[in-house]
């Protein structure tokens, strides 16, 4: 039997950045697997960095961990999220990763004494990284995002191999151009021009865009795609209308509208099933209908960008409460609240009563960490649902062996220098990566199993005596305090086959109606269609205690 060719699709961005490729490519991705074809997708970042676990959060937003470890970028979880598959470090790649893996490989000799230069070995290296993580899915279509705007000098050489690929096999390989058109305030129109600009940009590095996604604060009207059709030199059908909308799970549904699908399924040449779009259709229709109202205050640091909310730091926490709560019926309205605010400003922790569940997620560095402290322990002594993620665990520990233990001085060491009480600890395998400053991609990362105790919230959630998940950390409690914290009446319903990693920590619920945090990141296995268990007990109890 004939294997079937391969097909790629790249994804490129055009006018300005954050216009929404990442989630373009998971609804091409999406529609795809409507019409009975396998999809993967791989990310390109034009970074320097190796990986994405050395960026600043504030700047590049959320670093998404893969189950084998690989720290990427926060649109891998977008993928990850529409698409209901887990993608490997193969589906990522940055400038950095890329040359690294030519260097190497001339210090290897594998070249055999050829002078290696950026043209053709960097491109071609791309393109052997990208037909890789085809091969390794098994995938009908890999759709490529390839980060930044086209003009950019950083993505020129990501271009060139997606050209390359091209010319070789022009029928299995198309182009579609996300671009924003948009409608000035005092113009009062839609204006087309930045996006000709774009697609002729694009154009001058020997590519030419099959389809442009045009998104906009409104849907294109008939003069629109006409215009931009005829000046970008691509069919009018092929014009896809992106407006905005109130969930981004809603973007799949609207390109089918415009019969992406069979666009994308024509061109490439491929036969299609008929399509299936039920399990989807009535997760959007629950985003529709959820009208009960849950307000989830989001305790982080990493808001702030100048005088602007970054939200897409904390952006798999977020749809994870999202996923939870169109499960719910409740409809979130998620606060961002800095931390910094109740370390600096006592009396401000009582607006806390306002919120139906506070969320406390991971994060480093010393900025902001009292603040968080006092927030667990406002929490916990106002019996408000509190929901801690990995730096969010730790400092619930230390709130708690301060001021239910009475160790004063109990801290993490990550803040704090040899105190009296390490409550929170270095683990004993990073301990040597710290002394030699080897930080980066050197944490604990990806999937690790933990064992759940029988008769906790934890088990209840899970209803299964093992779990998978993932972690991105290098500090961990301190076993050495394991048992006095627990005679003190915290619960470690969470542990490492071993016994002797806590995982997972919980109040019992006759004395909180839901205390829990957790070490690793149950955020980035929530999926639309398939809530995590855990958001979903929280979820739960929220809407329980808004009934009475």
């Amino acid at each position: 039997m004939k294997k079937k060719k391969a097909k790629y699709i790249f994804v490129v961005g055009g006018v300005m950045s954050g216009v929404g490729k990442g989630v373009a490519t998971s609804a091409i991705g999406r529609v795809l697997q409507s019409r009975g074809m396998s999809v993967t997708a791989i990310k390109v970042d034009p970074y320097i960095n190796v990986d994405a676990g050395t960026m600043n959060p504030s700047e590049h937003g959320e670093v998404f961990v893969l189950g084998d470890g690989d720290e990427t970028d926060q649109d891998m979880g977008n993928y990850e999220r529409f698409l209901d598959i887990q993608l490997t470090r193969l589906n990522y790649m940055t400038t950095g990763r890329v040359y690294q893996s030519v260097i190497a490989r001339e210090r290897n000799l594998e070249y055999e004494g050829k002078c290696v230069q950026v043209v053709p070995h960097i491109p071609e290296e791309i393109i052997s990284r990208i037909k890789g993580a085809s091969r390794s899915a098994e995938a009908d279509v890999t759709v490529v995002e390839i980060g930044g705007t086209v003009g950019e000098y950083e993505n020129i050489l990501f271009l060139e191999a997606a050209r390359m690929m091209k010319q070789k096999n022009p029928d299995d390989v198309l182009f579609v151009l996300v671009s924003y058109v948009p409608i000035p305030s005092k113009v009062g129109e839609m204006k087309t021009k930045p996006t000709q600009h774009a697609s002729r940009t694009l154009n001058s590095t020997g590519v030419q865009a099959d389809i442009i996604v045009a998104r906009s604060e409104a849907p294109l009207d008939k003069v629109r795609k006409e215009k931009i059709a005829s000046f970008c030199s691509v069919d009018k059908k092929a014009v896809i209308s992106a407006p905005d909308v109130e969930s981004i799970y809603h973007v799949p549904v609207n390109f089918e509208q415009d019969g992406l699908s069979d666009i994308l399924l024509k061109k490439l040449g491929l036969r299609a099933k008929k399509r299936d779009f039920g399990p989807w259709l009535t997760f959007t229709k629950k985003v529709e209908n959820a009208k009960k109202p849950v307000k989830i205050g989001v305790v982080g640091k990493y808001f702030n960008t100048g005088d602007y909310v970054l939200s897409d730091a904390y952006i798999s926490v977020i749809e994870a409460i999202k996923h939870a709560s169109y499960a719910t019926g409740c409809k979130p309205e998620i606060d961002w609240l800095d931390s910094e605010i109740y370390e600096k400003t006592p009396q401000k922790r009582r607006e806390l009563r306002q919120y139906d569940g506070i969320v406390v997620p991971g994060g480093f560095g010393s900025r902001g960490i009292e603040g968080k402290i006092a927030v667990a322990e406002y929490c916990r002594k106002n019996k408000i649902p509190y929901f801690g993620l990995c730096y969010g665990m730790q400092i619930a520990v230390v709130e708690y062996a301060r001021n239910v233990l009475g160790y004063e001085d109990a801290h993490t060491v990550e803040m704090k220098h040899a105190p009296k009480h390490p409550i929170i600890d270095v683990m004993p395998e990073q301990r040597d990566k710290i002394q030699k400053n080897k930080m980066g991609g050197t944490m604990r990362l990806g999937d690790y199993e933990a064992k759940i105790a029988r008769g906790t919230l934890a088990y209840s959630a899970y209803k299964q005596p093992y779990i998978v998940e993932r972690h991105r950390h290098r500090y961990e409690v301190n076993p050495a305090y394991v048992e006095a914290l627990e005679e003190a009446g915290l619960i470690f319903s969470g542990k490492s086959p071993d016994g002797t990693l806590a995982e997972i920590m919980e109040l019992p619920v006759a004395e909180h109606p839901f205390y829990l945090a957790t070490q690793f990141h149950p955020e980035f296995l929530s999926r639309p269609l398939s809530p995590h268990p855990l958001f979903m007990s929280f979820l739960r109890v929220i809407a329980k205690r808004n009934k009475r």
